[in-house]
Formats: structure tokens, C-alpha cells, sequence
């Protein structure tokens, strides 16, 4: 994403003007986006007008159009973003209080404005402008006759193709049928991957299946290479990985990347960092389980005993209407870096995120052991007669 202008005032009120440049760029305007902010983009609006007869034409004309967001709606696989609500700046075309949609698209100029930027989306801003946010890992999860091309991003994991081929059974003296179908779906496969992996900006293509499938994928890649001269294949060999997955089907890579191998890998990389801190707390959370908390009581108790080394934090917690809530989740996370601990911010779309959403989005393990939490627990306990 890159920042056009930026013009905040001392109370934390102000605009940016930003251009989101890529799918990826999509998601982080949707995490900054509020009801109540003003957003001013181009748009096409549809223009009826009346001549000296009474005839009247339609024309859609361009135009710049201010917004006061009333409602937003995200399509997290086709990465599009539709902002309702009324014009509230004067325009030659649309009344002043008229409702309009505003679809905000990639390499699309947009002026955000808020009465309050935040700490949480400042860091936001800071993330989506970071040059090197690109696509850190693709990977290919595949079982026979069915395989799906993912890209994990710094803040989601989008699903690029799927291959579903149907892969006849081996019958006893003729597998003829069965090999064509599989080197038809290899081939597939592999096509696939060179038309929407950028080997140049990834760090590592994870390769993963259960059984054989990913050694057999794999021979077939360099004899592909091999027969057809593909240097891009040859240049990043060193980047294939291939590893353990229970399924061809995308939730696998959620097991995927908490392989050993593949963690050390990609140990530089945010989605990793998730999975590898989601991964700490259930172990402290079994082992020593007065030292890791979830949900909001607990977690903002540990807080207030400056008890947090690692807070774990949904980013689903920071899209709440009300505006109260969000301001509470914003002094969480400035309260527990002012005193010396860890925030990690966890994407919701990736499967990591979808884990820590199902333990309320708010997770933390703690410096030392408080189990007077557990206690305060007993305590709220209605007496049994």
C-alpha cells in the first residue's frame, strides 16, 4: 500500500490518503475503515438528465464523492470492498445527505478520515506501507486428484486455484488410465503454480500431501523442468519444501506450517510467528496452566498485575461497532507493551486467526503464575445447597 499524504492533528484526528495496491492491501483498508469515518473516493454514478423537451437521458459520469461510512461489507475471496453511506461534501452530481456506494478498488486513490487514529490502526498503517509485506510463502496442499495453490500473506491466506481431477482406480494389468489421469493432474498442478507463484518474492514453496503424492509431484516438477528448459524452476529449487499434510484441502495448512521444519524455515515470517505463538500458549496453557488465560476477564486481570509477557489478539476484536469496546481493546494492547510485554496481532483470515477467534480472540501468557485467577473463578460460583 502505499501512503499519498498523511495530515493528523495533535488530538489524534486527521486524514490519510492512501492507494491500496494489491489484494492483500484490500484487507488492511477493511481493518481501517469504521462507521462513522468519512471516505472520499472516485465513483461512477449513473446521471439523468432533462432537456427543453422533457426528454430525458441517462449518462454515468465520474466523480469524486465524501461518504460518512454507514455500513461495510468485505468479500474476503474476491477481495472487494463496498462502503455505504451519505455524501456529506458538495458535489454536481449527487445531493448533499443522498446515499451512495462507494467500491474502493486496488491502485484507486482513497482519503480515509477519522475523529481518532489509534495506536492499533497506526501500526496497521505502518504494516500495510512496509515494502517487504508480500507474499512470504506459497504452498501447494495436495492429496491424489485434488490440490490447492495458497499464498500466505503477512495477513491472510488466499486460496489461488484449486485442482480437482478425477484419478481412476489402478486395476491389476492395466494402470494405463490410472498414470495418464495423474500426470494430467501433476501437470495441472504445476501450472498452476507457475501462474500464480512469484518465486522472485517468495521465501518458500511448501509442497505438502499425505502418503507419496508430494515425492511423485515432485519428481514429475524437475522432469518437467528438465524436458521443457524452465529456468525459474531451477533457480528456486532451493526454496521447494516438501512435508507431511493430512489432506489435500486447505484447512491442512494449518498443521502444515507448525511442522518443525518448515517453522524454521519461515521463522522470519509473520504467519509462522503466529502459528508458533498460538502453539506456545496451548503447551503452557497444558503444562502450566496458571501462567495462560483467555478471554476478556482473565486476560484484562493479568493485565492490570502488569502479569503479560505475550498478549495474543485478534484483529476481528478491533472491527467491533462499538466504538467504547474498541478504545478498551486499544488500552489493552498500549497497556501491555508500556509494560514491557509482547503483542501479537493475529490475522482472522488466517487458519491461526481462526483458531484464536474460537478461544474469544484474546489469549495470554503470563511472566509468573497467577492462580488466583482460577480462584476468582470458584469464587463467582453460586453455593450448592
Amino acid at each position: 500500500m502505499k501512503l499519498v499524504h498523511r495530515n493528523l492533528e495533535k488530538n489524534a484526528s486527521g486524514s490519510l490518503t492512501l492507494i491500496p495496491e494489491e489484494t492483500e492491501d484490500m484487507w488492511h483498508v477493511f481493518n481501517l475503515i469504521s462507521e462513522g469515518d468519512q471516505v472520499r473516493a472516485s465513483t461512477i454514478r449513473k446521471v439523468t438528465t432533462e432537456s427543453a423537451t422533457g426528454s430525458t437521458t441517462s449518462n454515468r459520469v465520474r466523480t469524486t464523492l465524501t461518504i460518512c461510512v454507514e455500513d461495510i461489507d468485505f468479500d474476503t475471496q474476491a477481495c472487494m470492498l463496498r462502503l455505504k453511506g451519505r455524501n456529506v461534501a458538495e458535489n454536481a452530481y449527487v445531493k448533499m445527505g443522498a446515499y451512495h456506494t462507494l467500491d474502493v478498488e486496488p491502485n484507486r486513490k482513497l482519503t480515509l478520515e477519522k475523529s481518532e487514529w489509534d495506536s492499533v490502526h497506526l501500526d496497521r498503517i505502518e504494516l500495510a506501507t512496509d515494502p517487504v509485506k508480500h507474499a512470504e510463502v506459497a504452498a501447494i496442499v495436495m492429496q491424489e486428484g485434488l490440490a490447492h495453490i495458497c499464498l500466505v500473506t503477512s495477513s491472510m491466506t488466499i486460496v489461488r486455484s484449486k485442482i480437482d481431477v478425477p484419478i481412476p482406480r489402478k486395476r491389476r494389468g492395466n494402470t494405463t488410465n490410472h498414470d495418464k489421469s495423474l500426470q494430467r493432474f501433476y501437470d495441472n498442478v504445476l501450472q498452476a503454480a507457475l501462474r500464480h507463484v512469484n518465486f522472485e518474492v517468495v521465501k518458500a514453496v511448501i509442497v505438502a500431501s499425505p502418503g507419496f503424492t508430494r515425492d511423485q509431484f515432485m519428481d514429475f516438477v524437475w522432469q518437467y523442468a528438465a524436458r521443457n528448459e524452465t529456468k525459474i524452476l531451477f533457480e528456486n529449487r532451493a526454496k521447494f519444501l516438501s512435508v507431511h499434510a493430512s489432506s489435500g484441502f486447505a484447512h491442512a495448512l494449518n498443521e502444515v506450517l507448525r511442522d518443525p521444519v518448515v517453522l524454521n524455515r519461515l521463522s522470519d515470517t509473520k504467519a509462522a510467528d503466529e502459528v508458533k505463538a498460538l502453539e506456545t500458549f496451548f503447551k503452557t496453557l497444558q503444562n502450566d496452566p496458571t501462567k495462560a488465560y483467555y478471554g476478556e476477564r482473565h486476560v484484562q486481570l493479568a493485565c492490570e498485575a502488569q502479569a503479560i509477557e505475550t498478549l495474543l489478539i485478534s484483529d476481528q476484536l478491533f472491527r467491533a461497532q462499538d466504538v467504547a469496546q474498541r478504545r478498551k481493546f486499544v488500552k489493552l494492547v498500549d497497556d501491555v507493551q508500556d509494560s514491557g510485554g509482547e503483542v501479537k496481532l493475529f490475522s482472522s483470515l488466517h487458519e491461526s486467526g481462526k483458531q484464536l477467534d474460537q478461544l474469544t480472540g484474546l489469549c495470554a501468557i503470563l511472566r509468573f503464575p497467577m492462580p488466583e485467577l482460577d480462584e476468582d473463578d470458584s469464587d463467582d460460583e453460586p453455593d450448592s445447597d
